[in-house]
């Protein structure tokens, strides 16, 4: 049985450590859950081990807004306590709090 604990939570805003780009964590796979040819896609001595938490992103760049899916290792936390503009913050979450956002609901 794998046994991971998830750095970040549901609602929290992370920075990629290499590329330029934010986003607020929307979901959490506990393990590598995307197909192989989009693990392959990632270049080989970047490629992150699929045996941690990765972390689906409303993500956000200076050019436009995209969901992410990003390891664990690659992730920070961002304590610019700046909101993320993603427009679909508000279907999932509810207030900033200058760390974090609220959850509309409980997700499973």
């Amino acid at each position: 049985m794998l046994s991971t604990h998830a750095k970040y939570s549901l609602g929290q805003i992370v920075r990629h450590r290499k590329h330029p780009f934010r986003g607020v964590v929307f979901d959490v796979d506990p393990e590598f859950s995307n197909t192989e040819e989009w693990y392959q896609a990632i270049p080989e001595g970047s490629r992150p081990s699929k045996e941690q938490p990765f972390y689906h992103l409303l993500a956000e760049n200076d050019q436009s807004f995209y969901v992410a899916y990003v390891s664990e290792q690659n992730l920070i936390a961002d304590y610019s306590g700046e909101p993320v503009e993603h427009p679909d913050v508000p279907d999932m979450f509810g207030n900033f709090d200058g760390a974090a956002y609220a959850l509309h609901y409980q997700m499973n």
